[in-house]
């Protein structure tokens, strides 16, 4: 990787071990050559893998049509994308944006017009972005006022029904949580916890969301994480798999839901934009039966390897999104790294691993035998 290049960049990141120069399926190749099995996949976001055929054809043939109209005008692919997602979820209306920051922030602020209360409760430990709400700072009054005064926050402990009941608070217009916890250490919702979370919204006038930014587009088994807890929500915020790489992000309102924006009220200069709502469109469609029988069944083969390492006391986790709790993650990742296996952490305890939902039999084996290796 160029020095030149990492000079120019803000240090807003560590520093890199290896920088990758290209990638094919399940995995990387490093700019000195060597070949890297990949079970970050971006962290959860390439889930086809490296240049899948589906959204690298759809990408194409959109840049050969129309890259940008801006959302004063219709295009086909960001019409067709919603009504894909609307289908999924069961019928709901979509914003389109470019990350998952941006999508819960519409979140947030549709929940604050719709209810006209602005407190949260969402979960310790949860990850749901990084901007500190760039309508805080937006100098004009006439986009500001409906959505003032700006916060406030109440945090409950996951799978705690006594903590979240004691985060509740009549200002509370919107209860956000994942389904998963990604960066919070992998630690899934029990489903009778996200049942109470529900009843206190309702009993709150509160929305219900679910930032399914890591566990949606069929990373736990289902396209969505929340068809597995009994539970359907009024807002539900994706991004990273979406288009298999394409920034893009998506919050999904659904029929039912209390109205709420107006032209005006949102909106995103680059969201909807043509190539990444094609790539996407291509994604949807190759999350089919098959495919998510193989998140199953490869999450079940790598959560027992997982198990199985010197060291791990618990594998928690759903379908591809699996953490393993250890003494020290990093550098367990690390040395996985230098021997060819892309892997993550989720806090200083728990190794993350996300590949690809194309992940095979062989490829899992051999991240196993990787990770035994380096954890002897």
């Amino acid at each position: 990787m160029s020095t030149v290049l990492e000079t120019a960049l803000l240090p807003t990141y560590p520093e890199t071990k290896v920088g990758f120069v290209e990638g094919d399926g399940m995995w990387l190749t490093g700019s000195d050559g060597k070949r890297y099995l990949d079970f970050a996949a971006g962290i959860a976001v390439v889930s086809l893998g490296h240049r899948h055929p589906a959204p690298l054809a759809a990408a194409h043939a959109q840049l050969d049509k129309l890259w940008h109209t801006s959302n004063l005008f219709a295009t086909e692919p960001d019409v067709e994308l919603a009504r894909i997602l609307s289908d999924r979820f069961g019928g709901a209306h979509a914003f389109f944006c470019n990350s998952g920051t941006e999508a819960n922030e519409a979140a947030l602020k549709y929940a604050r017009k719709a209810t006209g209360k602005p407190g949260v409760i969402a979960l310790e430990g949860s990850f749901h972005g990084r901007t500190l709400g760039a309508l805080a700072v937006t100098g004009q009054a006439s986009k500001r006022a409906t959505f003032e005064p700006l916060g406030p926050a109440h945090f409950a402990q996951p799978n705690d029904i006594a903590s979240l009941h004691a985060a509740a608070d009549d200002d509370v217009g919107l209860v956000l949580l994942e389904p998963v916890l990604g960066e919070g250490g992998v630690i899934p919702l029990d489903a009778e916890f996200v049942a109470a979370a529900a009843q206190l919204a309702t009993e709150l006038g509160a929305l219900l969301a679910f930032d399914e930014i890591q566990t949606g587009v069929g990373r736990t088994g289902t396209f969505f994480a929340f068809e597995q807890l009994g539970v359907k929500p009024q807002l539900v915020t994706l991004a990273k798999a979406l288009a298999n790489g394409l920034p893009i992000g998506c919050l999904l309102v659904a029929d039912d839901a209390p109205q709420a924006f107006v032209a005006g009220d949102h909106g995103s200069t680059f969201g909807g934009n043509p190539v990444a709502c094609a790539a996407a469109a291509a994604v949807c469609a190759e999350i089919d039966d098959e495919l998510l029988a193989n998140v199953s069944a490869r999450g079940a083969q790598l959560a027992r390897g997982l198990s199985a390492l010197p060291g791990v006391t618990e594998v928690r986790g759903k379908g591809l999104l699996l953490g393993a709790v250890v003494d020290d993650a990093a550098p367990i990742a690390d040395a996985a790294l230098d021997a060819g296996l892309v892997c993550l952490t989720a806090g200083k305890n728990v190794l993350r691993l996300a590949p690809p939902l194309v992940v095979g039999e062989n490829d899992v084996e051999l991240a196993l035998a990787i990770l035994t290796e380096v954890t002897r």
